[in-house]
């Protein structure tokens, strides 16, 4: 099993706060990251899945069932499924905070990012914490007991468990187009019904197309034949479901017309050559999309690494200024970062322009080689792995 980056996040976030909702697209590896946490607590642990009828029948009285576990730690997997448990969990929580009564937390565990965090913010407010399960990260699988994979796997497949370790690429590449057909026959059906799959799985090609490129909810909604806040709700959705981010762009007054229409990515790399018919990494290298889908496989990596307390946003300015991602903290620019497909990349002058209006702490180029140097301008160039570690342990 590879170590996730979450662990231990986890475990003192089940030491400290009453309920803790993790959060993750589906075949993520969430059920067998509480499972695994489940193993810990041993006989204190409860675990119930509400896909399984009989789980879901021990809820059906859920204020008796849940108050009968005094002591344990219960799991409740798809918990987008009882909407109804998050006021029972409040009073039960509230009940044993006033008589001090620290034994008993709950691991709730969902595939819905907004809609989830909404219905556990109007009951659960000050009583949760959110975590969010991403696809495995570059540095994880580094540091995996698993033969080491390299970083090119990674990006190629994506970082679903199943799709990474598929034992060959055809394999690989049927599981993520199965995972694509699961997601449009189920989850969208079941988390907005009145949205036609079909053509939100059009969009979602379209996205993949697209990779990075700023939106224009005007061009997409002509190509669909639909209206521009129907396009959004669609994205919205997309982004809900963890599987499309936006990435906001750089509002600061520096005096200068900035961009300000938000840039797109198909949040998991191996999905984006899935939606394209990307089945190798030669099919891959072939293809025009491949700076495209480089650049959004590190952004994702990096913003995991990150933490909650960095803000990721991109800055580009009407006269070609441009930096592809940069984390604010505490107010200030922590650090910009470029990203290049090359073994040998070179920084344009937009990079060095925004570099002087940002004035950030560090400044670093991301490439696909395995060593890192200084460049000229006080920049260095950097691996994936070296940033991602470097942010983790400053997270």
């Amino acid at each position: 099993m590879i170590s996730r980056q979450l662990d231990n996040i986890l475990a003192a976030r089940l030491r400290d706060t009453p309920a803790v909702v993790l959060i993750g697209p589906r075949q993520v590896g969430k059920t067998t990251l509480a499972q695994k946490v489940a193993k810990q607590y041993g006989a204190a642990a409860r675990y119930l899945d509400l896909e399984r009828p009989g789980d879901l029948r021990r809820l059906e009285d859920a204020d008796a069932y849940l108050r009968s576990q005094q002591g344990q730690l219960v799991i409740i997997d798809e918990i987008h499924r009882a909407p109804g448990l998050f006021p029972v969990l409040r009073g039960i929580i509230d009940e044993r905070r006033r008589k001090k009564d620290r034994t008993g937390h709950f691991l709730l565990l969902g595939s819905a990012s907004l809609d989830l965090q909404r219905q556990a913010g109007e009951s659960l407010a000050g009583r949760v914490a959110y975590l969010e399960l991403t696809p495995i990260l570059a540095h994880e699988l580094a540091a995996g007991k698993r033969p080491r994979r390299h970083v090119d796997d990674l990006w190629m497949r994506g970082g679903f468990p199943e799709s990474l370790l598929a034992t060959t690429d055809a394999a690989s590449a049927t599981w993520r187009q199965n995972f694509l057909r699961s997601y449009l026959e189920r989850d969208v059906p079941m988390f907005a019904p009145r949205l036609p799959a079909q053509t939100v799985g059009r969009l979602w090609r379209m996205l993949a197309s697209s990779q990075g490129a700023l939106l224009n909810q005007s061009r997409l909604a002509a190509s669909l034949d639909l209206s521009s806040p129907t396009v959004g709700r669609y994205i919205d959705l997309l982004s809900d479901l963890l599987l499309v981010r936006r990435l906001q762009p750089f509002s600061g007054n520096l005096g200068k017309r900035l961009v300000r229409a938000p840039k797109v990515y198909v949040r998991d790399s191996g999905l984006v050559h899935a939606l394209l018919g990307l089945d190798t990494l030669d099919d891959l290298l072939a293809h025009p999309i491949t700076g495209a889908s480089w650049e959004g496989f590190v952004i994702e990596n990096l913003i995991a690494a990150a933490g909650p307390r960095r803000i990721p946003l991109f800055f580009r300015t009407e006269k070609g200024a441009e930096v592809d991602l940069l984390f604010e903290r505490g107010g200030k620019v922590e650090m910009v970062i470029e990203i290049k497909r090359s073994t040998a990349p070179t920084v344009s002058r937009g990079f060095h322009v925004a570099c002087e209006d940002l004035a950030p702490a560090a400044a670093y180029v991301v490439h696909s080689g395995s060593e890192s140097w200084p460049m000229a301008g006080g920049v260095q160039a950097i691996t994936l792995v070296e940033l991602l570690q470097r942010l983790e342990n400053t997270a």
